[in-house]
C-alpha cells in the first residue's frame, strides 16, 4: 500500500465530510423565521439526529416537542423533549413503522396556525415507513428493487406508492398545519419529491412510471400492491415551504479544496455519476493510466451514487465496490489511488464508508489468496478490502448528502 496516497485519501474524507455537516445549513434554513403557533418537530433519515439537534439550538425550548426516526448507531443522545427513535436501513423494519406512527400521532390534530418543522435526509424512504400493505411484503419488495439495480429514482418511484407517508402523504396528515421542510439531499439533481421519496412535497411520478419499472425489472408484486401502482399520489400540496440545505455538489467541491490544499490539481468530471459502481472504478483506473506520465499532481473528482446489480452473496457496498473494482486497472502504476465513501459514512449493509485501492492493491489480494473477478462476482468487497486495509471507516457522520470517489495521481 502506498501509506502517502492512503493518507492523503483519509484527509480528503475527513475534511470533505466536515464541510458538509448539516448544523450551519440548518440554522442558516431557520435564520429570521417567525412561527406564529405551535412548533413540532419531525426529522427523518440519515442525517435526522444531527438536524434535529442543530434546530433544538437555533429555536430552543420554541419547538415544543419532537420525533426523530433514524439509522440504527446514529442517536448520539438524547435531545430535550425529543423523542429519538432508531431503525431498519436499507430495509425498512418494524421500527420503522412505529417511528413513523409516532410521526403521525404527534402532528394529528394541529391548527392552521401551527408549524410542523420536517426535517429530512436521504435514507428516509426505509427509515421512515406507514406500509399501505404487509410490512413483510414491504421488505421483499425493498430487497428486490436492491438486488436488481435500480437507482434510487426508480426505487422511490415504487415504494412511495406502497406508503401512508411517502409521496406527499405526511404533509397532506398534518394539515391544515404548515409544513417547514429543510432538506438534505442524497439525489442527483436534488429531485424534491424522490428525496426520502418525498414525504412533504407533491409527487411528479406517474403510475405509467411506476408500472414500467416492475416490467423492466421483472418485480414480483401481489395484486393488492399492484392495484397500488393504479393510485395516483398528491399533486398539490398548499401547506408546505421546502428549502434544500445541502447536496453532492457541495461534497464534490470540499473534496476539491482537500485536495488541491495537498498538492493536487482538482479536476471535477462529474456531480452527477450515475453508472454501475465496477464500470465507475474501472473508468477512474483507465483515466489515472492515460495521464500516469504528464507530470502532474492531479485528483479526478466523480460525485453521484452508483448502483450495485447483485450477483453472489458477500458483504460489500457500492463504494467498496467501486474501489475494489479500480484495483486491476492500477495494477503497478506507481503514485495512483482510487477510493470513494458514502457521506453518511456507511456503504450499504456494512460499518464502513467506502473503500480504497491503488497500485499495489492487485497484487497484495493475491498474496491473500483471493481473485479480484472471483471476490467481485460474490458482491464480497468488504472481506477482500479488509484483507489488504482497504476499507474506510468513519463511523455515523450525520450528514448524507451522496458518495463522493477520487482518483489520485501523484507525480
Amino acid at each position: 500500500m502506498d501509506q502517502l496516497l492512503h493518507s492523503h485519501a483519509q484527509a480528503i474524507v475527513s475534511a470533505s465530510i466536515q464541510a458538509v455537516q448539516p448544523d450551519e445549513a440548518v440554522a442558516r434554513a431557520l435564520a429570521g423565521r417567525e412561527f406564529p403557533g405551535r412548533v413540532l418537530l419531525v426529522a427523518a433519515g440519515k442525517a435526522a439526529w444531527q438536524m434535529a439537534k442543530a434546530a433544538r439550538g437555533c429555536l430552543g425550548d420554541r419547538i415544543e416537542r419532537g420525533v426523530v426516526v433514524t439509522k440504527y448507531d446514529h442517536v448520539l443522545g438524547p435531545i430535550a423533549n425529543f423523542d429519538c427513535r432508531e431503525a431498519g436501513h436499507p430495509v425498512p423494519d418494524e421500527n420503522s413503522f412505529a417511528g413513523a406512527q409516532a410521526a403521525l400521532n404527534l402532528v394529528s390534530g394541529l391548527e392552521a396556525t401551527d408549524t410542523v418543522l420536517f426535517l429530512l435526509s436521504g435514507g428516509g424512504s426505509a427509515l421512515f415507513e406507514k406500509p399501505r400493505i404487509p410490512g413483510t411484503e414491504l421488505q421483499d419488495i425493498t430487497r428486490q428493487l436492491l438486488a436488481c439495480g435500480a437507482d434510487i429514482v426508480e426505487m422511490n418511484t415504487i415504494r412511495k406508492r406502497l406508503s401512508a407517508v411517502k409521496g406527499g402523504r405526511f404533509a397532506q396528515a398534518c394539515a391544515p398545519a404548515q409544513v417547514f421542510s429543510i432538506v438534505l439531499s442524497d439525489i442527483l439533481g436534488d429531485p424534491l419529491d424522490m428525496i426520502a421519496s418525498g414525504p412533504a412535497y407533491p409527487d411528479a411520478s406517474t403510475c405509467a412510471q411506476a408500472r414500467a419499472i416492475v416490467e423492466k425489472y421483472r418485480l414480483s408484486l401481489s395484486p393488492a400492491a399492484l392495484a397500488l401502482l393504479e393510485e395516483e399520489t398528491p399533486k398539490d400540496l398548499g401547506n408546505v415551504t421546502t428549502q434544500i440545505t445541502g447536496s453532492v455538489r457541495e461534497l464534490c467541491a470540499a473534496a476539491a479544496r482537500a485536495a488541491e490544499n495537498l498538492g493536487y490539481t482538482p479536476v471535477l468530471l462529474t456531480d452527477q455519476l450515475c453508472c454501475e459502481a465496477r464500470e465507475a472504478g474501472s473508468f477512474l483506473a483507465s483515466i489515472l493510466k492515460t495521464h500516469a506520465g504528464d507530470g502532474k499532481s492531479l485528483a479526478y473528482i466523480a460525485g453521484g451514487e452508483t448502483v450495485v446489480h447483485l450477483t453472489g452473496k458477500g458483504k460489500g457496498g457500492r463504494n467498496q465496490e467501486l474501489a475494489l473494482a479500480a484495483a486491476a486497472g492500477l495494477e503497478g502504476l506507481a503514485g495512483t489511488a482510487v477510493f470513494s465513501v458514502g457521506s453518511d459514512g456507511t456503504d450499504g449493509p456494512t460499518d464502513a464508508a467506502g473503500g480504497y485501492a491503488d497500485g499495489g492493491t492487485l497484487a497484495a489480494l493475491k498474496a491473500h489468496g483471493l481473485d479480484l473477478h472471483a471476490v467481485l462476482a460474490d458482491n464480497d468487497a468488504y472481506h477482500a478490502l479488509q484483507a489488504v486495509d482497504g476499507l474506510i471507516l468513519t463511523g455515523p457522520t450525520g450528514t448524507n448528502v451522496n458518495d463522493v470517489a477520487v482518483a489520485l495521481l501523484r507525480q
